[in-house]
C-alpha cells in the first residue's frame, strides 16, 4: 500500500520517542495487560455489549467522521467515506456479532485408537492484548475492521491509528473511549515513532496494514519479541480483460474501481491488461465512464484529493517519469477546468505504450493513474502477472469457464474479484488479506476471529484409558502392543 504509512525511521525507537509519549503509550498497554491479568479475555457477554454499542456509536458519530474525513483530505466524497468507511464498519460489526458466539463454541476431534474413550476438542481462545496500526487511505474501516475481529475473539486491543488522518484519529479515540473501558481497548496517537515503538512492545498478536517497505521493518521489528504478525500491504493488482469481453463494461467497471478514492485504495487496479490492438479502444470507453461517473472534478465533492502535497507529487513524478521515456498519456478532465495543485484533484490519467522500465510499472501507484499492457493471447496474461510479486487483488474480465480456470489456476493474489473489481473486499464471509509482498494472514468476519485466536487442543484422558498399557517397566505386553501399532 504506496506511502500508507511514513516508513519507518531506522536507530532505536526508545530513545527516538519523547518522554512524554513513551509515558502514555506505556501507560496504555499497562491498562491493557493488568486487564489481561486481572479478568483474561472479554466474556461472550461483554463481547456481545461492546459490538452492540460500538455499532451504535458509530451510527451517532457518522456525520462529524465524514467531515474529519474530508477535512483530512482535503476533500474527501461524503458518499465514500458513509460507503466504504462508515458501512463497511457496520457490516463488519454486524456479521461479527451475529456469528462470533458460534464460531467460539469448540470443535470435537477424532481420538487416536490407543487413547480411546479420551475425548478432544479443540477452544478458540483470544490471543491477549493485541495491537493494530492502521492506515490513512479508509482511516475508519482499517481501524475499526480488524478491531472488531479482535474483540469478537475476547481481546484487548491497542490502537495506533494513522497520523496522516489527525482529526478522524482523535474522533476515533473519543468513541472508542465512550464503549471500551481503557483496560479493554485503548487508542494512542502519535507520529511514526509511536507507530515504530509498538512494534517492540510484547503484544501477543499485531495487525499492521500500510505499504510493502514499512511492513519489512514491521516484522523485523517484531521479531525481536517473537510477537506473530498479520501484514495487510498492497502491490501491482492487475485487471485482466479476456478476449471477446465486452470492453466497454470492462472499461465502465474498472473506472469505478480505480477512482473510488482516487484510486488512494490498496485493491484499486494498478495495471490493465488489454488484447493487443484494444488499447485506444478501451482508452474511449473508460474516458466516456469517466466522464459520466465525474463530469467535473475541480469542484465535484465526489471526486477525492490526493492525501497530501507529497504523495500529489509522487504521482505527478510517476506521469512524467513514463512520458520522458516514450509512453503516451490521456489526462481524462470532462469539464476542461483548471485544476489548482492546492486543491490536489489529479485527473484521471490513463498511459499506453508505457515501457517495461518505467517507474509506474514498478512502484504500487495508489492513485488515478492507470497504465495499460497489451497482449496477444490469454497464456501471455499470466506471464506478466507472475513476473511481479503477487499481487493483492486480481481482476478477471470473462465468461469463458476455461479462461477462468486457466488464469486462478497458474496465479495467486491476495483476492479475485470476477468481471468486477473490489468486490471480493466487500464480502464479510470472505478472508481479507495478500500473499508473499502483498502480506500475510487474512481478516474480515471468521477469518479475523481465527487470525486472533489460539486454536486450544484440549485432552480429556478416560480413566479406563488404553494409554495405561504403554507405560514402564516394558516388557512383553509393550513389545505386543508396538508389532500391532508399528504393523
Amino acid at each position: 500500500m504506496a506511502d500508507a504509512v511514513i516508513e519507518f525511521p531506522t536507530g532505536q525507537v526508545r530513545q527516538r520517542l519523547s518522554g512524554a509519549a513513551d509515558k502514555r503509550l506505556h501507560a496504555a498497554f499497562a491498562q491493557l495487560r493488568a486487564g489481561w491479568r486481572r479478568d483474561a479475555g472479554l466474556s461472550p457477554e461483554r463481547r456481545d455489549e461492546a459490538l452492540d454499542h460500538l455499532g451504535r456509536a458509530l451510527v451517532k458519530y457518522q456525520a462529524a467522521l465524514v467531515e474529519a474525513v474530508s477535512q483530512d483530505f482535503g476533500s474527501r466524497s461524503p458518499h465514500e467515506t458513509r460507503l466504504a468507511d462508515i458501512h463497511a464498519s457496520l457490516s463488519a460489526i454486524r456479521f461479527a456479532h451475529r456469528h462470533f458466539h458460534r464460531w467460539m463454541r469448540p470443535r470435537r476431534v477424532g481420538v487416536a485408537l490407543p487413547f480411546l474413550p479420551g475425548r478432544a476438542r479443540v477452544q478458540p481462545m483470544p490471543l491477549g492484548v493485541v495491537g493494530i496500526i492502521s492506515p490513512w487511505n479508509y482511516p475508519i474501516q482499517l481501524a475499526l475492521v480488524p478491531l472488531v475481529a479482535a474483540i469478537a475473539a475476547g481481546n484487548r486491543v491497542l490502537l495506533k491509528p494513522s497520523e496522516r488522518t489527525p482529526r478522524t484519529s482523535s474522533l476515533l479515540e473519543r468513541l472508542l473511549a465512550e464503549v471500551f473501558d481503557p483496560s479493554e481497548v485503548a487508542v494512542v496517537t502519535g507520529d511514526v515513532d509511536m507507530a515504530q515503538a509498538i512494534t517492540h512492545l510484547p503484544l501477543d498478536h499485531l495487525l499492521f496494514t500500510g505499504s510493502t517497505g514499512a511492513g519489512r521493518q514491521v516484522m523485523r521489528a517484531a521479531s525481536d519479541a517473537l510477537v506473530p504478525i498479520t501484514l495487510e500491504l498492497g502491490g501491482k493488482s492487475p485487471a485482466i480483460i479476456g478476449p471477446g469481453y465486452d470492453l466497454e463494461q470492462a472499461a465502465g467497471r474498472i473506472a469505478v474501481g480505480k477512482l473510488l478514492n482516487a484510486g488512494q485504495t490498496c485493491i484499486a487496479p494498478d495495471y490493465v491488461l488489454v488484447p493487443h490492438g484494444r488499447e485506444l479502444e478501451f482508452v474511449e470507453h473508460f474516458e466516456r465512464a469517466v466522464t459520466r461517473l465525474y463530469p467535473r472534478l475541480g469542484d465535484n465533492p465526489d471526486y477525492t484529493s490526493i492525501i497530501s502535497d507529497v504523495q500529489y507529487e509522487r504521482l505527478l513524478g510517476l506521469i512524467d517519469d513514463a512520458r520522458r521515456r516514450g509512453a503516451h498519456a490521456r489526462f481524462i478532465n470532462p469539464a476542461g477546468e483548471a485544476l489548482e495543485p492546492a486543491r490536489r484533484k489529479l485527473a484521471p490519467t490513463l498511459l499506453w505504450q508505457v515501457p517495461e522500465d518505467a517507474d509506474i510499472l514498478r512502484q504500487e501507484i495508489f492513485g488515478p493513474v492507470l497504465p495499460i499492457l497489451p497482449y496477444t493471447a490469454l497464456e501471455e496474461t499470466v506471464g506478466i502477472v507472475n513476473s511481479r510479486p503477487r499481487p493483492l487483488a486480481l481482476y478477471l474480465f470473462s465468461h469463458r469457464k476455461l479462461d477462468v480456470d486457466f488464469v486462478l489456476a497458474r496465479t495467486r493474489a491476495g483476492g479475485v474479484t470476477l468481471n468486477d473489481t473490489l468486490l471480493h473486499a466487500a464480502q464479510d464471509a470472505l478472508p481479507f488479506g495478500g500473499i508473499g509482498e502483498s502480506g500475510m494472514g487474512a481478516y474480515h468476519g471468521e477469518a479475523g476471529f481465527r487470525t486472533f485466536s489460539h486454536e486450544q487442543p484440549v485432552f480429556r484422558a478416560s480413566r479406563f484409558s488404553a494409554a495405561r498399557l504403554i507405560r514402564p517397566p516394558y516388557g512383553d505386553r509393550i513389545d505386543r502392543i508396538l508389532r500391532w501399532l508399528i504393523r
